[in-house]
């Protein structure tokens, strides 16, 4: 149990829990989904099921839309800053890797 309290990814929130807490509409939730930011895992029966880190997408959508962005391209932005957060991560370890080389002649 503890595992899943922790785990950033367990889908433990339902459309309407997630809607709630989040301040928006079930169909905002499906946006996302079609708009590709995230796919939700769906339950036995089929309902979506929304995890931590997902909830934490929706948020940032939701913020971009507040502010006059299309969901679509809301959900674009994110995606693409996410993309650069990671080759700027990847380029940091990199480079401290290259620091740390002994030199070569």
């Amino acid at each position: 149990m503890d595992d899943k309290l922790d785990d950033e990814d367990y889908p433990a929130y339902s459309m309407g829990r997630a809607a709630e807490i989040l301040g928006v509409t079930p169909g905002f939730l499906r946006g996302l989904d079609a708009a590709k930011l995230f796919v939700p895992q769906r339950s036995a029966g089929g309902h979506r099921r929304y995890s931590r880190y997902q909830l934490r997408l929706a948020r940032r959508a939701r913020d971009l839309v507040d502010e006059g962005t299309a969901l679509e391209a809301a959900c674009r932005i994110i995606i693409l800053e996410d993309q650069l957060a990671e080759a700027e991560r990847i380029n940091a370890q990199l480079q401290r890797r290259i620091d740390q080389a002994p030199e070569r002649d």
